[in-house]
């Protein structure tokens, strides 16, 4: 895809929303503009890469933004500078290209929302699973143990943000609080059982409380949803169990015609 946008300045590293010229944006608000009057600008993925015509890239697509600027909201996707944009070029003329997968995880803790627990199972998640991925792009989600904000942020990072795997660290238990896996469920398109056991008879080789987990794997859109449990040991023994065939599972949900028994 070929975009024409109009840059605004922006220090490396931080990002700014893309808006299509004829919507406005909130008044004071710094964004870029995509030159082409012909909508709200197009769905990218998080992880998308924009390149300049010698080949480096100027932006990467880290996120969206909801805006309510007119009378309709529309989504438009924050663009993170990987290099100083000053801003005076009156418009550079990008290629849009994702090379890799993007990874979400996000830890469910109510002690971690309210700054009482550091996360330390959720950065070990991209740890590991970066030795079988091609990962472009990892970020992080800290949630409360609540149903419907862990339901609502599924949907959000899958259909609207692309991302291609995500992973939910905590709450698979037997604890009143313990949510993940039925607001997993409730968001999936359908499930994959295969994952769910192979962590299960794995994690059951190690202790036998694994019996009690409720742990949820599936696809949601475009996306791989996995729950893992919230310690750091617990995480580590379920995605060795399932990594080696996660990059076989993406090509296929991407539409891989190759024979899977090659």
């Amino acid at each position: 895809m070929q975009l024409t946008i109009q840059p605004a300045p922006c220090a490396r590293g931080h990002f700014l929303p893309l808006f299509s010229f004829g919507y406005s944006s909130p008044a004071g608000f710094s964004v870029h503009r995509l030159q082409s009057p012909s909508g709200p600008a197009p769905r990218l993925p998080v992880g998308t890469r924009l390149l300049h015509a010698d080949g480096s890239a100027l932006f990467t697509v880290t996120g969206t933004l909801r805006s309510q600027a007119q009378p309709h909201a529309f989504m438009c996707p924050l663009l993170t500078a990987l290099e100083d944009i000053s801003g005076e070029c009156p418009e550079l003329r990008l290629s849009t290209h994702k090379t890799g997968l993007s990874l979400a995880w996000v830890t469910l803790s109510d002690k971690g929302f309210r700054g009482e627990r550091e996360d330390a199972s959720g950065p070990l998640v991209a740890e590991i699973l970066s030795q079988t991925l091609p990962i472009c792009h990892s970020q992080g989600f800290l949630l409360p143990d609540e149903i419907h904000m862990l339901r609502a942020l599924l949907t959000e990072l899958a259909l609207t943000e692309g991302y291609d795997v995500i992973c939910t660290t905590g709450g698979t238990g037997l604890s009143p609080r313990d949510i993940s896996p039925q607001a997993t469920a409730r968001v999936l398109d359908f499930p994959l059982p295969g994952i769910r056991q192979a962590m299960l008879a794995a994690a059951l080789a190690v202790t036998p409380h694994a019996a009690i987990s409720r742990a949820e794997a599936g696809i949601l859109g475009e996306s791989l949803v996995i729950n893992l449990p919230g310690s750091r040991k617990a995480v580590r023994e379920n995605l060795t169990a399932v990594m080696h065939a996660l990059p076989h599972a993406l090509d296929k949900l991407r539409g891989d015609s190759t024979d899977c028994g090659g």
